[in-house]
């Protein structure tokens, strides 16, 4: 009986290099692109939250400073070649999961506890100041791609709405940063500035709690501001700014729509509808029908913020100070509008509800 030779054609894939005593090519490739990258996106991230024990920097999320600190290593050092895929990795995977972990933040009770009105304020706001952004842009010249992720993070929820909707419009990495920083600036001048109109307003808790987080950019910042005047001022902040968050949803799916029907083989185009659209809304349910410890809520809070951090000095990794400087001062000028508007008009409904 003759025993034929085994070649390494006749093996299945990915195991002639086991049989050789060397890691399979994806392996490596792993090895070798992916983990490299993820360890500079954390080491960048440990500096953007080390860096906010320092005076002068608490005010700024760990986000904004992990932007900054992303773009400073990128245009001083340069990009390392071998991280680029865990740069990538960290940009569009890490992002997408700490989106769908922000559902944990969120339950139908909390967005029915700022009643129908209150919802109304806030729908109201957002889908008037996206349309405000969109059409101003366009009127004064700014990138259509650009005024969409300025419209949305000024209308929803600031870094994570331009990072979700991002993935719809598919802007340029310099956009997004653009974005970012113009929406933190004028998030955090309202936080600081908000709290002393108040009185000047003649507001009470409940009605600037509902304005602040109505208007505000990010969730933290609207909880900075909120809780200035009181419990009941933040605790109201923080439901109607979360009921922004859910809002979310729907408006990249409105998006994908839009992206959709521009397109020329718009029948031959994906589903509108990314995965983790759904995937936040499932989880909203699912923390709406389920009590989970408040252990594990902070935990998931944590999670959910280091990876956005992650996923925003990645994009500062790859961020281009020239091309930021070619944008000029229209975008931001567009961003000034923006918060001016979504503040004059929340406030007004405010006032009249």
């Amino acid at each position: 009986m003759s025993v034929l030779p085994i070649t390494a054609n006749d093996l299945p894939n990915g195991l002639t290099s086991v049989t050789s005593g060397s890691k399979s090519p994806a392996l490596a490739s792993i090895w070798a692109g992916i983990v490299p990258g993820i360890v500079l996106v954390a080491m960048i991230t440990s500096v953007a939250y080390s860096a906010r024990s320092l005076s002068g920097f608490a005010l700024f999320s760990p986000m904004i400073l992990a932007v900054v600190a992303g773009m400073i290593y990128s245009n001083v050092l340069g990009t390392p070649a071998h991280a680029k895929a865990g740069i990538a990795f960290s940009q569009r995977r890490l992002l997408r999961l700490a989106i769908v972990l922000l559902g944990f933040q969120l339950t139908l009770g909390q967005v029915a506890g700022i009643g129908l009105s209150g919802v109304g304020i806030v729908a109201a706001t957002l889908g008037a100041t996206f349309l405000f952004t969109v059409t101003l842009g366009r009127l004064i010249g700014v990138d259509a791609k650009l005024a969409q992720l300025i419209a949305a993070g000024t209308s929803i929820c600031g870094a994570s709405a331009i990072v979700a909707t991002n993935i719809v419009t598919d802007a340029r990495d310099e956009d997004v940063t653009y974005a970012v920083a113009a929406i933190t600036l004028f998030g955090t001048v309202a936080m600081l500035g908000f709290p002393l109109l108040a009185p000047l307003l003649g507001l009470d808790q409940h009605a600037f709690g509902l304005w602040a987080g109505a208007s505000i950019h990010e969730v933290a910042q609207v909880i900075g501001a909120g809780f200035q005047n009181g419990a009941l001022a933040g605790e109201t902040a923080t439901i109607a700014k979360l009921t922004r968050v859910a809002m979310l949803a729907p408006m990249v799916i409105a998006l994908g729509l839009m992206a959709r029907r521009g397109r020329a083989d718009a029948s031959a185009a994906k589903p509108p509808m990314p995965w983790f659209v759904g995937a936040f809304v499932g989880v909203v349910a699912l923390n709406s029908l389920i009590s989970i410890p408040a252990q594990v809520h902070s935990a998931i809070a944590l999670a959910a913020q280091v990876m956005l951090t992650m996923g925003l000095a990645a994009m500062g990794l790859q961020a281009d100070i020239s091309q930021l400087r070619s944008r000029g001062l229209r975008p931001l000028m567009l961003a000034l509008s923006a918060f001016v508007f979504i503040a004059a008009f929340s406030l007004t409904l405010v006032e009249l509800v």
